[in-house]
């Protein structure tokens, strides 16, 4: 990687930061580009968040991706913001404009989308109720963007029923208590797990996933391992399934046309890059 005066700089911040993915998906997008520019990872510490996002006001550094525990306070910062960041009350792209003021996007559910797009051919978020997992800001971010896309009925299932009744105030839909998982998953076309379940082989979702459609497509948002027990259960009973690898890369794509003005190449295949760098 060559450096100049000229060189175009954006990056991704959060607490911890050392295993992101996004500067290995950027900086190879960067290099098959040719484009002059760099992605790199910043940490701060809670409390600081604020005071460092501040002071990239006026666009010296071009944008950056926002992580946990920061997208809340990402938002807050923001002159203006998408209707997909304010409905999902976070925002993980923040664009330090030059005259000062700061742009602020939510394209986690762009990347969920474009992953059901890309593992679950043909799928339609408009063609009957989804099924979303958690009540926290992953599964806020799911329902804004199935909403947008024009989802009839987006049905929340949260083992605290007034968290998961908090988004359906906001956006509309069903809220259900784990209970009533069953109920919640009749007749849907897709069930999302928006919660850290299974997360590096912890334990999986007790979930009645026979209660929903053959059809109905499965993803997990959890991308280490690669295959939950979540997606592994779906699988086996003939599912088609979507990664959340798959959301990773697609939320990161609409990130890298904000900071440095274009398409990621496709000539390079980052989720093979992203597989060897986490070891699965």
């Amino acid at each position: 990687m060559r450096l100049s005066g000229a060189t175009r700089v954006a990056g991704v911040v959060g607490r911890p930061i050392v295993h992101s993915m996004s500067p290995i998906l950027h900086n190879a997008w960067l290099a098959a580009a040719g484009i002059d520019g760099v992605y790199a990872p910043f940490s701060t510490e809670p409390g600081r968040f604020t005071a460092f996002a501040q002071s990239l006001r006026g666009g010296s550094v071009a944008g950056l991706n926002v992580t946990l525990p920061f997208k809340g306070e990402a938002l807050a910062l923001a002159d203006e913001a998408t209707f997909r960041a304010t409905s999902a009350q976070a925002a993980n792209v923040l664009v330090f404009r030059e005259d000062g003021t700061i742009f602020a996007d939510n394209t986690d559910g762009l990347g969920m989308l474009g992953a059901f797009a890309e593992q679950a051919p043909g799928f339609d978020p408009t063609s009957g109720p989804v099924v979303v997992l958690g009540a926290g800001g992953a599964a806020r971010g799911a329902a804004a963007a199935f909403v947008e896309a024009g989802c009839p009925q987006v049905r929340i299932v949260n083992r605290t029923v007034a968290r998961a009744q908090e988004i359906v105030s906001a956006l509309g839909g069903a809220a259900y208590g784990l209970p009533q998982a069953a109920q919640a998953l009749e007749g849907v076309v897709a069930v999302v797990n928006a919660t850290s379940a299974g997360l590096s082989g912890s334990e999986g979702l007790d979930i009645p996933l026979e209660a929903a459609p053959a059809e109905a497509v499965v993803m997990d948002m959890v991308y280490k391992p690669l295959e939950t027990p979540f997606l592994a259960a779906a699988k086996a009973s003939g599912r088609r399934t979507v990664d959340g690898l798959a959301m990773l890369i697609g939320q990161a794509v609409p990130s890298f046309e904000y900071f440095f003005g274009q398409a990621p190449p496709k000539t390079v295949d980052v989720r093979a890059l992203a597989i060897e760098a986490l070891g699965l």
